[in-house]
């Protein structure tokens, strides 16, 4: 069974509501999806069938709270309250056609002048082509390994309408319309999927740009998720839509795609490359997953100003996730360590 599930704050309470569209239906005695992803772990029961029961709270309109009329304001869709360190954020890239033709365009950049480069294979696309051909295992087998990078913990999750940052060390600040996969560990170990939701990764395009070793401390960046953790969502063949506005206007936008049926590693496949290590299965972790992106404005030139509004939208995962982009002032100024020797 499928079912929406938001997290909203007036200040003071925090609550779930299953998403009934146009309004919200709070659940009773459940303040976090953290805590009902937990109860329904410790009593064997599905999330879905859980936050239906329960969904006899509060009734809101969801136009207030998304428009920003309502004293409720929309959280991340998943978090730990209290303990953000407890909340790993991760992803996988090059597993979407249209990202491994662009990061192979952006690595060849400096290099067209050059005779015969387009024969050129970048260790970007040689790591795509190896999920082409491996990262689809059958049923009971292991493919090849994905490319996988960090984000940090829960700290770097932003909800809906809240501001992606380029921070003042940064070169540059680019959206990455994506879908992500939210799992909570349970006491003996056993990974469990919450759901998915749709998200903005945000990444450092231009350091990345420079060499590809980069690539690590350009995904160190804040991120977006929500406004829905849709629970039972399929992860077929998924289509979206991404834009950039500025001061009113669409600047730039796309239709993306999403799910297996446009990916070259299968959802079973990321997940276990993710979860093989010990370190990713401790009990009560929170880990937020994202998948990969299709299209991305870098691609086409587009440079993000502070001001700015990405959004993202995919069919059957819920309202649009909008964020601002905010730059902060350039500092030349270097961080500095204190001894305690």
């Amino acid at each position: 069974m499928r079912v929406s599930l938001v997290q909203i704050s007036n200040g003071t309470e925090r609550r779930v509501a299953v998403v009934d569209e146009p309004q919200l239906r709070c659940l009773e005695g459940i303040s976090s999806v953290y805590e009902l992803a937990q109860r329904c772990l410790q009593r064997s029961v599905f999330m879905s069938a859980e936050a239906g029961r329960i969904a006899t709270g509060e009734t809101l309109s969801y136009d207030e709270v998304y428009d920003g009329r309502s004293a409720w304001r929309l959280l991340t869709p998943i978090d730990i309250p209290g303990e953000p360190s407890r909340l790993l954020v991760a992803g996988t890239g090059l597993t979407h056609l249209g990202s491994a033709r662009q990061r192979q365009a952006m690595h060849l950049a400096d290099q067209k002048a050059e005779p015969k480069k387009e024969e050129v294979l970048t260790d970007s696309m040689r790591m795509f082509q190896w999920g082409v051909e491996n990262g689809r295992p059958t049923d009971g087998q292991i493919g090849i390994a994905p490319e996988w990078f960090y984000k940090g913990d829960g700290s770097c999750l932003r909800a809906p309408f809240e501001p992606l940052d380029i921070p003042s060390h940064a070169e540059d600040g680019g959206e990455e319309a994506e879908l992500a996969g939210m799992y909570l560990i349970a006491p003996d170990g056993m990974p469990f999927r919450i759901g998915i939701a749709q998200g903005n990764e945000f990444s450092d395009h231009k350091f990345e740009k420079r060499n590809y070793l980069n690539l690590a401390g350009s995904k160190l960046r804040s991120c977006s998720l929500g406004p829905e953790l849709i629970v039972g969502a399929k992860f077929g063949d998924i289509r979206g839509h991404v834009r950039i506005e500025r001061k009113g206007t669409t600047l730039w936008e796309t239709e993306i795609a999403s799910g297996e049926a446009n990916m070259c590693h299968s959802l079973g496949n990321l997940e276990h490359h993710h979860f093989k290590f010990a370190g990713h299965r401790l009990p009560g972790q929170i880990h937020v997953h994202f998948f990969g992106a299709d299209a991305l404005s870098f691609g086409a030139g587009l440079v993000l100003e502070d001001g700015d509004i990405a959004e993202v939208r995919f069919e059957g995962f819920g309202r649009a996730l909008r964020n601002p982009i905010h730059e902060d002032v350039k500092s030349k100024q270097p961080v500095r360590v204190q001894s305690l020797a």
